[in-house]
């Protein structure tokens, strides 16, 4: 009998139409757009500003973008993770609303928290139960509305985020495409340097950690700027490695979308061009989650049936990995 793998049947997205520019960052913070543009790679960013709106107003139409283009019905799906570190809210998982958004009445669902490397551990874990023969028709949704942790008047932070979704449907197949190899790593000793200190039950939310602005983003930026590069680029060789391929057997690499520094170190660690690497952070800046299928989501157009795909994340936690996948079909 032939190995069954998680194939990438369908591709979706959402990002919101208004956005967020240097230009107009320069009227809220002390920056500008050259520095941020010299020193991250972004120019714009996508913002989820309607009121009453939350991540699953951002995961359920990319999931629903990608029924229609795989022509099949919400009821068939059998199980939705949503990758997210900005749920609607504590409880219930935003799986369970987007499933309940989009009409998936048969499908079970539920949230992954790994900070930007989400969307690798959910597809790693939706694969698996593909490959298990359990489940014929998974999705994976990465999903962030960044803008609700994202302190606008700190202009360390407020510069790198945007809001959006991208998801992917796996499906099983036997024709050695799919998702053929993971590595994934997590230290949370990490933590330190990138996390959100209140809203959790070691420091629920009070008058006095809201006035501390204790409910946004913290990060140090050269601490994980140094741990992103050798973490991303490390764990891409070795899966390179471990599975005997080359720089010439890789088609794409697929980078988080956090640094266009670190995207760069990473694909020269592998030695690939920058023809052969996806780089859209200049229009949606750091999704979180969402980065990686967001991707997938912009170039499905040039991807062909049997293209050799390295995903690359780190995140908070800290949290990284890297994903082999061989492409599963050609777009019509």
């Amino acid at each position: 009998m032939s190995k069954i793998t998680a194939a990438i049947t369908a591709v979706g997205g959402y990002v919101p139409e208004t956005k967020l520019t240097n230009f107009d960052l320069e009227k809220m913070v002390d920056t500008n757009d050259e520095w941020i543009r010299t020193r991250t790679g972004i120019e714009e960013r996508r913002i989820l500003k309607e009121k009453g709106k939350g991540t699953s107003d951002l995961g359920a139409p990319a999931v629903q973008d990608l029924l229609r283009k795989r022509g099949i019905d919400a009821s068939e799906i059998d199980c939705l993770i949503c990758a997210t570190v900005t749920p609607d809210m504590t409880f219930p998982a935003t799986a369970n609303v987007i499933a309940d958004k989009i009409g998936a009445g048969n499908a079970w669902s539920f949230d992954i928290n790994a900070a930007c490397s989400g969307f690798l551990y959910a597809l790693t874990t939706g694969a698996s139960f593909i490959e298990s023969g359990r489940y014929k028709k998974v999705v994976v949704v990465g999903a962030d509305k960044m803008s609700a942790i994202i302190d606008y008047t700190d202009r360390a932070t407020c510069i790198i985020f945007g809001d959006g979704a991208g998801a992917v449907l796996l499906e099983p197949t036997t024709d050695g495409t799919g998702v053929l190899d993971s590595i994934l790593r997590s230290d949370g000793s990490g933590r330190q340097y990138l996390h959100m200190k209140s809203g959790g039950s070691v420091s629920p939310a009070t008058i006095e950690t809201v006035t501390a602005k204790e409910h946004f983003v913290y990060q140090e930026g050269q601490a994980v700027f140094k741990f992103a590069v050798k973490g991303m680029a490390d764990v891409s060789a070795e899966l390179l490695e471990r599975n005997n391929l080359s720089a010439d057997d890789i088609s794409w690499l697929v980078p988080h979308q956090a640094n266009l520094r670190i995207i760069d170190a990473t694909a020269n660690r592998m030695g690939l061009p920058k023809e052969k690497v996806m780089v859209n952070i200049q229009r949606y800046g750091n999704t979180t989650a969402a980065t990686l299928p967001l991707c997938l989501w912009d170039w499905e157009k040039q991807l062909k049936k049997g293209d050799n795909i390295v995903l690359a994340a780190f995140g908070g936690g800290f949290t990284w990995g890297a994903t082999w996948i061989k492409w599963a079909y050609d777009t019509k």
